[in-house]
């Protein structure tokens, strides 16, 4: 596949992300005139730990950075993190520890609150660190830029000095969206007390806006201060129109809450001199109780929560799909995210260009450059190691796995499948803390006895050298037997997976069975009818 294919497929490719890059190519269509890269931009509150929605603003950002990248023969691109970190605290978060000593600093902007982890100089730089960490461990090519460096060494003293310059331009946009009691008291410009060091939210007037000067009451007392170097922030919607233009944004997506705020600071922009960015609203993050994710109450699901019962390349699967959708973010779709990767992964190799612009796996695969093992395949779903380590129970060891394996995988060594290896140890975790406390096992009616002691004797007679589609025809054969009662075939499988594995869910049989092996499973049909 050349550029050249690549680059006339996009034109009028329907996948997301190659949408999202058209809109810029109108705006550049082979990159800027002058030269300078395109810049993408993501936005980061360090106001509590970061969760997968954090996340995905980088990798549905990076989609559309490289989907641009291929529009334009390679036009050159940067990604910008930007942490707003000079924020004032509004709210401990309730899934940190020293929540007294969070209490104490409430109205400090972030990046000046002692670590409640008691790790790094401040509550922000912690929160900060955990993101890169991950960005750096998934290979994303970003630059990470914090508001506290630039406020504080004066790298937006500029930009301030133009909001200054036009401070009654922005009143004029903003007052009008705000309640009276709010617009009675509200400036875009916060100054940080020298008494108590927190950002107000206190009416400001500007005294000498080339200089920088404002005049504001500080807890009683009039103050009139330089706003320069690291000594205020902007409100939010000034704040953020501020940094479009300050460092150059020509792409920037957010969510369906932040609607209105972008609208405002598209307009503030505007009077500052420059353009809002192009970008894509997505929809929210929700709980498995509907509630929309939230850092400050911790009941999304953590980075290192989704890595430790999937994989990296589940992850990107699931945030890559249908992001103008609202989307359930809880445990429960682990499994099914990490097999229908490799559904899609494994199709990749075979179709043509226009459809691989359309498989998720083909932009997950160039989000860092790499193009290659596009046509692989996992030999075992991860369904059916769950169902394996369900039966084996708490206590199942990854050699242990691994010993069953060799009945269903050739070269059954973790050395030649690491991916599967990933996620053996996935399974195991992901049954013991999840489905282990759930399974049990229920005794067989008599009828579904009957059935059992019949699939027990096919399978005596097949053997441990049965491939799985024997098998899986035998189980066929007696599910649709009329001496057994079954109404359907999905009532027989369902009276299988409560009888052998405890659960109303499954497996394909055969596939279970020659992985569990002939003589495992006739076992466990001895257990369920009392043998």
């Amino acid at each position: 596949m050349t550029d050249a294919d690549i680059l006339a497929a996009a034109q009028t490719s329907k996948a997301w992300p190659f949408e999202e890059a058209r809109k810029l190519v109108k705006r550049f269509p082979g990159g800027k005139p002058d030269g300078s890269p395109v810049l993408f931009e993501t936005g980061y509150g360090p106001s509590g730990l970061p969760h997968i929605g954090t996340f995905q603003e980088v990798l549905r950002t990076t989609l559309v950075r490289r989907a641009y990248e291929a529009l334009t023969g390679g036009a050159p691109t940067r990604l910008v993190a930007f942490s707003d970190d000079m924020d004032g605290l509004r709210k401990v978060p309730d899934n940190v520890p020293n929540q007294g000593l969070l209490t104490a600093y409430l109205g400090h902007a972030l990046s000046r609150i002692p670590d409640p982890f008691g790790k790094y100089e401040s509550f922000a730089h912690h929160n900060n660190a955990m993101l890169r960490e991950f960005l750096d461990r998934f290979g994303f090519d970003y630059e990470f830029v914090s508001a506290s460096d630039r406020y504080n060494s004066g790298g937006f003293d500029d930009a301030l000095r133009g909001v200054l310059r036009n401070y009654r331009g922005i009143m004029d946009i903003m007052l009008p969206t705000l309640r009276a009691e709010r617009a009675a008291t509200y400036s875009p410009v916060l100054p940080i007390s020298p008494k108590t060091h927190q950002v107000l939210q206190v009416p400001i007037e500007v005294i000498d806006a080339e200089a920088g000067l404002i005049r504001f009451e500080d807890h009683g007392d009039m103050v009139e201060t330089c706003i320069f170097g690291g000594q205020a922030k902007l409100q939010w919607k000034v704040d953020w129109a501020m940094r479009w233009v300050a460092l150059g944004v020509d792409y920037e997506m957010y969510g369906k809450d932040l609607t209105d705020s972008g609208t405002q600071s598209g307009k503030i922009a505007q009077v500052l001199g420059g353009r809002r960015p192009e970008g894509l609203i997505y929809e929210l993050f929700l709980d498995e109780n509907g509630e929309k994710i939230s850092k400050s109450k911790g009941n999304g699901l953590t980075i290192d929560q989704w890595l430790t019962y999937g994989s990296e390349e589940s992850l990107g699967f699931y945030l890559f799909r249908e992001p103008k959708s609202a989307k359930s973010l809880h445990l429960g779709v682990v499994p099914r995210a990490v097999d229908e990767y490799w559904q899609f992964r494994e199709k990749l190799a075979s179709q043509p260009i226009e459809q691989q612009l359309g498989n998720p796996v083909w932009h997950l695969l160039r989000t860092n450059g790499y193009h290659g093992g596009a046509g692989d395949s996992l030999p075992v779903t991860y369904g059916l190691l769950l169902n394996l380590v369900g039966v084996l129970g708490p206590q199942a060891t990854r050699d242990q796995v691994w010993s069953y394996l060799a009945n269903y995988v050739a070269d059954a060594r973790p050395e030649a499948h690491p991916e599967l290896d990933v996620l053996v140890t996935s399974a195991l975790a992901y049954n013991r803390d999840f489905v282990a406390p759930t399974l049990k096992r229920r005794k067989p009616e008599p009828s579904e006895a009957l059935a059992l002691a019949a699939l027990d004797e096919e399978l005596a007679g097949l053997g441990d050298d049965a491939t799985a589609e024997e098998i899986q025809n035998r189980v066929y054969e007696i599910g649709k037997d009329p001496h057994f009662g079954f109404e359907s075939l999905r009532d027989w499988f369902k009276a299988l997976y409560e009888t052998l594995l405890g659960s109303s869910q499954g497996p394909r049989m055969g596939s279970f069975i020659a992985l569990y092996g002939v003589a495992n499973t006739r076992a466990l049909i001895g257990e369920a009818l009392g043998d």
